[in-house]
């Protein structure tokens, strides 16, 4: 289920950085969740900075990079962890694109497993066990 979609501003940001972001988001994200790596999902979704506002300034004006992150999990995480999720992802950022930590935003959002399909099974089936285990846990 590991999703995260992070939205730049176009021409910020190099694409090897961008390359390199996907890649150490990903391996927090799947060490934050104890998941495997193949199952972390993340992109990156670019804006043209006219359509990009920080502030009521458009990026086109305010050069500043202000980053904005979604991580998708299924819901029973402990808060503990989506909170860690949130400061590792924004670390990754930060530690990446040079970005000042004050200005990057992020959620987690969580998603209940009957509303999760993986392979067009809702993930309240296929991962009924792990599930299971980690309601147990809280």
């Amino acid at each position: 289920m590991p999703v995260v979609e992070i939205h730049l501003v176009e021409g910020q940001h190099l694409p090897a950085r961008i390359e390199e972001l996907l890649q150490r988001v990903s391996e927090r994200y799947a060490a934050v969740l104890e998941s495997p790596i193949g199952r972390v999902r993340a992109f990156v979704t670019m804006h043209p900075p006219e359509l990009w506002a920080t502030g009521g300034i458009t990026a086109a004006v305010d050069g500043d990079p202000a980053p904005y992150f979604v991580a998708a999990v299924l819901e029973g995480r402990p808060m503990e962890q989506r909170q860690r999720l949130l400061r590792e992802l924004t670390d990754a950022l930060c530690d990446v694109l040079g970005v000042t930590r004050s200005r990057v935003r992020g959620r987690v959002a969580q998603v209940p497993p009957e509303d999760w399909a993986i392979g067009g099974v809702p993930a309240s089936s296929k991962r009924r066990e792990e599930i299971v285990a980690r309601s147990s846990m809280l």
